[in-house]
């Protein structure tokens, strides 16, 4: 979830309660090589850095697609006939060579609202190029033609959170042969910009604490939003049209898809969404689990989600990081991760990192020490309290092999052993059995 302030004060009743007693404590900052050289030298005047470059073999393309569900009514507006409108971005393997404009972080429209944000972290308005920064993929690219086709895997992004938040991992992916979908949550996210210049920002429901009835009332919409996708996802493939404008798609991109081999991840509220979408829905043939409660709010399980009662049968992955030395977020302290260990027969495995923090799951432990770098704010407490003290360009490179580790073992069937010891390749990554 995107802070609302440093201190992160419209965190949910569930993070508040499982995570209570959060502290703050120095970090010493580390800015990756790529982001202090573009910091150093902003194009336009305003600051700019590059995410992380992706390590697969393949340069990667983005396309934006506009979907509108006919048949369900949007829940969180008053018009009660207006039907759900989605924005998604794929991320896909293009052809070698390809050319294309750079693909933006953020539409131009979002601007105002990321200032918001910013401010928040008491960074002058109007001083990030948000637009610009550095994602490694072009736009609208063909493409490429692999020996097979593209497993797709879904990502689902935190409460408030936009869906290009976590670049570096959809980029990463796709560098690997995947095809990735991010979508924002209409009325959830900070800010989701239409075509037609529309800018959508929360509703007032979904802003501050969430009861535990609103926010079973989320998740059961983004799992909405997930299986809408994959119905929509399934006309790409066949060849069809599925943007709301008519807008053509990159050359190729359709037959590249592989819709019996589909993946999902999720970070935060967006963990629970993707393990619920996995209990309903079984195209779903695995999941990552980042960070995600699984319930609706306190440590009553009556208020967990359905998923820890029932398990699941298909292969996830839980990560989680540390909010206090005694408080780690694993299936051995969590009590909902608990029940969904205990009661799920597939394969599964749990990894932590002590020194990160829930922000580390997401493009945040790029940015964040960054700007601090850059305008000397958030101060060093704020930063640890997001992103905890690990060095983002080590963590980045865990997380971006972990999840590709997963992905490859459960969609393409290809053995990975570094989750069965990531401290090997990883000292600050444990595996929890």
């Amino acid at each position: 979830m995107i802070p609302t302030t440093a201190g992160a004060p419209g965190r949910s009743v569930t993070r508040r309660r499982i995570l209570g007693g959060l502290t703050a404590t120095a970090a010493t900052l580390v800015l990756p090589a790529s982001a202090a050289l573009a910091a150093a030298n902003p194009g336009n005047g305003l600051f700019r850095c590059d995410l992380p470059a992706p390590t697969g073999p393949h340069s990667v393309s983005t396309v934006d697609l506009h979907l509108v569900d006919p048949r369900r009514s949007d829940p969180w507006v008053d018009d009660a006939v207006q039907p759900r409108e989605l924005m998604i971005t794929v991320w896909y393997p293009a052809r070698p060579n390809a050319e294309g404009p750079a693909a933006p972080y953020a539409t131009s429209g979002l601007g105002p609202a990321f200032d918001t944000f910013a401010g928040s972290l008491g960074i002058p308005a109007r001083s990030v190029d948000w637009t610009h920064i550095g994602t490694h993929a072009t736009v609208g690219a063909p493409a490429a033609h692999l020996a097979e086709r593209l497993p797709v895997v879904l990502y689902t992004p935190g409460r408030l959170n936009p869906r290009f938040l976590d670049t570096t991992i959809a980029a990463d992916l796709a560098s690997h042969g995947y095809a990735v979908v991010a979508v924002d949550h209409t009325y959830e996210a900070l800010a989701v910009e239409f075509p037609d210049g529309r800018v959508m920002t929360p509703a007032p429901a979904l802003v501050g604490t969430l009861s535990p009835e609103v926010m079973k009332a989320a998740v059961d919409c983004r799992v909405a939003d997930l299986r809408f996708l994959l119905d929509q996802l399934r006309l790409l493939a066949r060849g069809r049209h599925l943007d709301s404008g008519g807008r053509a798609l990159p050359a190729g991109l359709g037959a590249a898809l592989d819709l019996s081999s589909v993946g999902i991840f999720g970070h935060s509220l967006g963990g629970t969404a993707a393990a619920e979408a996995m209990r309903l829905d079984r195209r779903i043939s695995a999941g990552a689990i980042m960070e995600g409660p699984l319930g609706y709010g306190l440590d009553d399980p009556e208020l967990f989600a359905p998923v820890t009662r029932t398990g699941l049968r298909q292969p996830f992955l839980l990560a989680g990081s540390s909010y206090t030395p005694e408080l780690p977020f694993t299936h051995t302290h969590v009590p909902a991760w608990q029940a969904l260990w205990r009661n799920s027969t597939g394969w599964k495995r749990d990894v932590w990192t002590a020194q990160a923090r829930h922000q580390s799951y997401s493009d945040f432990q790029t940015l964040i020490p960054a700007l601090a770098a850059q305008f000397g704010t958030p101060p060093p407490a704020a930063v640890a309290a997001m992103i905890g003290d690990i060095d983002p360009v080590s963590f980045t490179d865990a997380r971006r092999a972990c999840l590709t580790a997963f992905f490859d073992q459960s969609l393409k069937n290809r053995r990975r052993p570094l989750l069965d010891n990531p401290t090997r390749r990883f000292p600050d990554v444990t595996r929890i059995i």
